[in-house]
């Protein structure tokens, strides 16, 4: 491990860059998902997604917010140093967002669908451990 200018441990770059791919990565997808959710007719969304009819819509809505909102909280106050805290928060919560669907999934009888959620969940996961110390962004 080296050290920086202050004279406290850096972060292996292999760990900040793996997380800032990571970041990227979920950003994407979340954004993607999220926006699909807040945007989209209910009954085009239950085309491709079984668990929509089982919630109510404001539901669908909230969790497609909750999605873009996280989306840009693993970006923004990482790339800007402006309370970087923020990311892995935003990465913790996205994990508790999969934990449902995956809750969901299986309480629907889609216990094969949650492959995604595992995954997604899995990155986010490493996301909040990496931001929380290990590869900690300093603010401004």
């Amino acid at each position: 491990m080296t050290t920086d200018t202050a004279g406290s441990a850096a972060p292996p770059k292999g760990l900040h860059l793996g997380a800032w791919a990571a970041q990227a990565l979920l950003a994407l997808a979340f954004l993607t998902a999220g926006a699909m959710k807040l945007a989209a007719p209910l009954d085009e969304l239950a085309k491709n997604m079984a668990w929509i009819p089982h919630v109510p819509g404001w539901l669908v809505r909230f969790i497609g917010a909750s999605e873009v909102l996280g989306a840009l909280g693993l970006i923004l106050p990482a790339a800007t140093r402006i309370k970087p805290v923020l990311t892995p928060i935003a990465a913790a919560l996205l994990v508790v967002v999969m934990v449902l669907g995956a809750a969901t999934h299986v309480a629907i009888g889609e216990a094969e669908r949650i492959v995604v959620n595992a995954v997604m969940g899995g990155l986010a996961a490493f996301v909040a451990w990496a931001r929380f110390k290990p590869a900690a962004i300093a603010g401004k």
